[in-house]
């Protein structure tokens, strides 16, 4: 297995780097060097790394979800508004929605493994947009709005609300129901989530305070913290529902509340995680493709993923009505909740490893979505902010 992290490592490298020189997103390249080190290209990945390769991909979510958290101000999010609560679900419900409707008539699909499809794609990737929101509000684009802050939080919580509705139809399509607790359970869940996540950050802030302890130990407990909360959500699953990805998210931004100038240092330490975790995280799912499967629904998923990016951009429109910003910064807001990519690579391959039937057709969707958007997405945020943003 130490050969095939190795071989993770400097082939994820190798080719991030030059899908950078070809001016496009790193984790492009970082797909491809999985798709060519997997079991479908030259199989030079070693089994046990396979089967551990969601528990990895797991961890590398919780690494970006925990500098997401630690990079916002609640103070700002207050500020933001309805737009920004309404960017949290609006969007990714109009996407899940138009999977629903797209997908069974483009790959011949259920309406449930639709919904499921719908589900892994409609979520925007923190992996794109965290460093580039985090750049613009370095920068003052935006920032006398808080329209790099508005996206930020939104496309966090955004993930999470997905990830609940991912788990609820993968739960239907195993053998339940659906019932009106699951709906209610949506809130109920992302409430406790944030308020447990809330909580530890106080905690932490408390005991940051009176204690002094080196950045990198910090880093490591709200590392351990952060999947112990994952394992209580499993621990809680069927009895309360609870969100453990929020409430990861959430810890950051009590630290950050209550320990802000901790908070930054932090941030830089898990910048230098993530550096890491991308390379393992693209890999990997890159490795799970299926090529001839992806060569065959090719053109019919590229159809359903961009056919429902229309309805994800309706969302984020109707997210900003009476909310204040003018054409081009709605047009902005648009652009910046195009990219696919953690969320996919973190879950798309659930539905294979549980034995769905429509596990291969996820995963070819969820990896297309991946690479049309991704490099779509980073590239028009790059391109378009000086233009459609006023500097502070």
């Amino acid at each position: 297995m130490l050969t095939s992290i190795a071989y993770v490592f400097l082939f994820g490298l190798a080719l991030g780097s030059l899908a950078k020189r070809l001016y496009m997103p790193s984790l492009v390249g970082m797909l491809l060097a999985g798709i060519l080190l997997g079991p479908y290209g030259f199989d030079q990945l070693s089994g046990e790394l396979l089967a551990i390769s969601a528990d990895l991909r797991q961890l590398a979510l919780v690494i970006i979800l925990l500098r997401a958290g630690l990079s916002l101000e609640l103070d700002d999010l207050k500020r933001a508004g309805r737009p920004a609560l309404l960017m949290c679900f609006v969007p990714a419900a109009c996407e899940v929605l138009g999977m629903w409707l797209l997908a069974p008539r483009l790959l011949g699909v259920s309406p449930l493994d639709a919904a499921i499809m719908g589900a892994v794609v409609g979520a925007v990737s923190p992996a794109v947009i965290v460093p580039r929101m985090l750049r613009l509000m370095e920068e003052g684009y935006g920032a006398a709005k808080g329209i790099p802050r508005m996206v930020l939080a939104g496309a966090s919580v955004d993930d999470v609300f997905v990830i609940v509705l991912f788990t609820s139809f993968t739960g239907m399509a195993q053998g339940g129901r659906f019932s009106p607790a699951a709906l209610v359970g949506v809130p109920v869940s992302i409430l406790l989530g944030g308020a447990a996540g809330l909580a530890l950050g106080l905690l932490l802030a408390e005991l940051f305070a009176r204690l002094q302890m080196r950045d990198s130990v910090k880093v490591l407990l709200l590392l351990a913290l952060a999947l112990l909360l994952l394992e209580l959500e499993h621990a809680l699953e069927g009895t309360l529902p609870f969100s453990g990805l929020l409430a990861v998210m959430g810890a950051g931004l009590g630290l950050r509340r209550w320990r802000p100038r901790t908070a930054g240092r932090l941030t830089a330490k898990f910048g230098k995680l993530w550096v890491a975790a991308e390379v393992v995280l693209f890999v990997l799912v890159g490795a799970q493709v299926n090529l001839p499967y992806a060569a065959l629904a090719g053109p019919r998923a590229v159809a359903a993923v961009l056919g429902a990016l229309c309805f994800r951009a309706v969302g984020v429109l109707l997210c900003q009505l009476g909310g204040g910003l003018n054409g081009k910064e709605r047009l902005f807001a648009v652009l910046a909740y195009l990219p696919k990519a953690t969320v996919q690579a973190a879950i798309g391959g659930v539905p294979l490893a549980m034995g769905l039937s429509c596990g291969e057709t996820v995963l070819t969707v969820a990896v297309i979505a991946i690479l049309v958007t991704a490099p779509l997405g980073a590239l028009a945020i790059d391109a378009a902010y000086r233009r459609l943003l006023e500097k502070a």
